[in-house]
């Protein structure tokens, strides 16, 4: 219950946060929102707007999603064992000091998030640190801090404005010409079939464009594991994925399995969030990234 309410909160602050910067935007600019350059305008601020308030909060977001608890002074050896190994990749990589934080869950997972190179969080479940050997840990770990080394985040972040604000822009601009040839009776755009294929349109095209982030999302993965073998050693990420095939569907919610080590599955390949893991044990151990 409390993950949907903070989802709805989330959500209405966001809609009207936007809905400000556009009366503003058009206020400014004389522009009249039911023209094309008004609704050109209204689809790359909600297309990168949504995607980019969603970035600056996707860390409180993660950390209330999976009730996480942020370590900042060890408590046990494998706190101190967690907080040095991340410091140390870190430091190798070029990146600030991750926020680190540590969720209850039966899935072996871990995810990074966050806006920034230097103020990111890489969040561990208990059960990727009582199943998992040191060595396969610290190959998760390193692949969590190449993703934010490699900047995954924001350039996914852009990745999504870039496709909402086509999505939003092609459906509505499709579902005015249907509108205006279904006129009403005082020679006005029949605006209930517009609503109607605007929304029909946008779930099609959403769809079509979820093939291209869903392509980046398996793309990235595939370098963070070339980079987390680099920065710790080929056998001991082949050995964490080996040990991530035995473990069962990931309990993340869907906004956070893009940022997981582990991705769920798919009717189809070309809607998973990550490549099949066999496959990407193949491309480390044959050098392809």
């Amino acid at each position: 219950m409390k993950r949907v309410v903070l989802l709805l909160v989330t959500n209405l602050a966001v809609v009207l946060t936007l809905s400000v910067i556009l009366n503003i935007v058009y206020t400014l600019t004389g522009i009249q929102s039911g023209s094309l350059s008004g609704l050109l305008i209204m689809a790359i601020v909600f297309g990168f707007g949504g995607a980019f308030i969603s970035l600056v909060m996707s860390k409180n977001i993660a950390l209330r999603s999976v009730s996480g608890t942020i370590v900042k002074t060890p408590k046990n050896k494998t706190e101190y064992w967690l907080l040095e190994t991340i410091n140390k990749q870190a430091q190798k990589t070029g990146i600030g000091m991750p926020t680190v934080a540590i969720y209850n869950s039966e899935d072996m997972n871990a995810f990074a998030t966050g806006a920034q190179r230097d103020s990111s969080l890489i969040a561990i479940s208990t059960a990727l640190l009582k199943n998992m050997t040191k060595d396969e840990a610290e190959a998760v770990l390193a692949h969590e801090v190449s993703h934010i080394a490699n900047g995954d985040m924001v350039t996914m972040t852009l990745m999504q404005g870039v496709i909402n604000t086509f999505v939003i822009f092609l459906s509505r601009f499709i579902a005015n010409a249907i509108a205006s040839n279904n006129k009403e009776n005082n020679n006005e755009p029949n605006m209930m079939v517009y609503f109607i294929a605007s929304m029909a349109l946008e779930l099609v095209f959403g769809l079509l464009a979820s093939l291209i982030t869903m392509w980046y999302s398996r793309y990235r993965e595939y370098h963070a594991d070339a980079n987390a073998a680099r920065l710790v050693g080929k056998d001991k990420m082949i050995a964490a994925l080996e040990r991530l095939k035995t473990s069962h569907e990931p309990q993340l919610e869907d906004s956070m399995i893009a940022f997981g080590i582990h991705g769920k599955h798919s009717l189809t390949q070309l809607l998973m969030s990550h490549p099949p893991i066999h496959k990407r044990i193949h491309a480390l151990r044959k050098n392809l990234i």
